[in-house]
């Protein structure tokens, strides 16, 4: 069984994880996004559903948000309406202004992104998207403790899509409730969250992970025995 059918079948998930990478140029032969989506993280909903393509700097433009977060260069319209957008965010006390400089932003320049579903991406990723409920995040999150790279701090929320370099920058893996726009272009439930898992550390993840859900299931046993007492 290759890791990726592992992964998704010791979790039970409904959704392919998502393979996601960040290189200068595109891999040959993979097609770029076919029409720029209103988010970065409407990509994510495409290549859990079987895409796999790249987008460029310009595909990115729709979420100014996403776009800070991804370190991709905007044009001045793009900068003023980020600007704007922040504004409206501090002025509804959606954030606060003294946290728009500590949300996480990749510093390298932006190339491309590539997304494919875990399994037919066609270069190794930077982060894996995993999309699930409460209990599968448990699970591959107490493995990714297990394989020493669990999240450390509070849960990251707003925007969602700064768990990605926040992932990538500390090479550890992170928990995110996403955010309301997320939930909005992916179709997140609302009983889903994310976990990212740095693409090069996966294969221990997966499997500290059989250990963990074994773990679990005689866990389980133990103290529904105790609770029949």
């Amino acid at each position: 069984m290759s890791q990726h059918e592992k992964l998704r079948e010791l979790l039970g998930l409904r959704r392919a994880p998502v393979a996601l990478a960040f290189r200068e140029t595109p891999p040959p032969g993979l097609p770029r996004v076919q029409q720029p989506g209103p988010a970065g993280c409407s990509y994510w909903k495409m290549a859990a559903e079987g895409g796999a393509f790249y987008t460029e700097a310009a595909d990115h433009h729709g979420c100014v948000i996403g776009s800070h977060t991804h370190g991709v260069e905007l044009p001045a319209e793009k900068a003023q309406e980020l600007q704007s957008m922040i504004g409206t965010m501090v002025g509804l006390e959606y954030l606060q202004a003294d946290e728009v400089a500590s949300i996480p932003t990749r510093s390298a320049p932006f190339g491309v992104a590539i997304y494919a579903p875990l399994g037919a991406e066609p270069c190794p990723p930077d982060v894996v998207l995993v999309r699930g409920n409460a209990r599968q995040i448990m699970l591959v999150a107490e493995a990714a403790r297990a394989a020493g790279i669990g999240h450390e701090g509070a849960a990251m929320g707003r925007p969602a899509c700064s768990m990605i370099p926040a992932t990538t920058g500390a090479a550890r893996a992170t928990l995110s409730l996403a955010c309301i726009g997320n939930r909005v272009y992916t179709g997140l439930g609302d009983e889903e969250l994310y976990f990212a898992i740095p693409g090069p550390r996966l294969a221990e993840v997966t499997v500290k992970l059989e250990t963990i859900i074994h773990a679990n299931r005689e866990l389980e046993k133990f103290h529904q025995a105790r609770l029949g007492d």
